[in-house]
């Protein structure tokens, strides 16, 4: 089951990204909900909100390290939750995303924008940025949930 939702995960971020760069010019946007959502090819050559710009070979190692980590985790340990599964396959697919994008073209390919008519913008993000923050949600309310049981 894991290596399904890795690879389904892994799958609808690169066609996303693939359609994005392939249907917008860097730095256009096509409204998807007026005043709330819209796609924006951005070319982002850092981390999560813009930190850690251009620090390419930095981001790859860190993102290397994590996905090995989790790997090792899940062959040593083999955790029997469900959920605990899910959530490390999330965040492993995620990774992998924006590894692949930084690999091949030196930088992450951003689009999705959320926004409050031109007074709030979120910061822009992609399918892999979802999958990465949806998996670690889920495992830390498995691990605070374990914590409370054990206390």
């Amino acid at each position: 089951m894991e290596i399904v939702i890795i690879l389904l995960g892994l799958a609808v971020d690169r066609l996303t990204k693939v359609w994005i760069m392939q249907n917008l010019s860097e730095n256009s946007y096509i409204d998807v909900v007026n005043n709330m959502v819209s796609l924006f090819y951005l070319k982002n050559r850092g981390a999560a909100f813009g930190i850690l710009q251009n620090k390419l070979y930095l981001l790859t190692t860190i993102t290397i390290v994590v996905i090995i980590g989790m790997v090792y985790y899940i062959f040593k340990f083999r955790p029997q939750s469900k959920i605990i599964k899910i959530s490390f396959s999330l965040i492993i697919s995620g990774a992998l995303g924006n590894l692949i994008d930084r690999i091949l073209y030196k930088y992450v390919v951003d689009f999705i924008a959320l926004h409050f008519k031109n007074i709030y913008y979120f910061p822009i993000f992609n399918i892999a940025d979802v999958l990465v923050v949806t998996g670690t949600i889920v495992l830390a309310f498995c691990l605070l949930k374990e914590e409370k049981y054990e206390s």
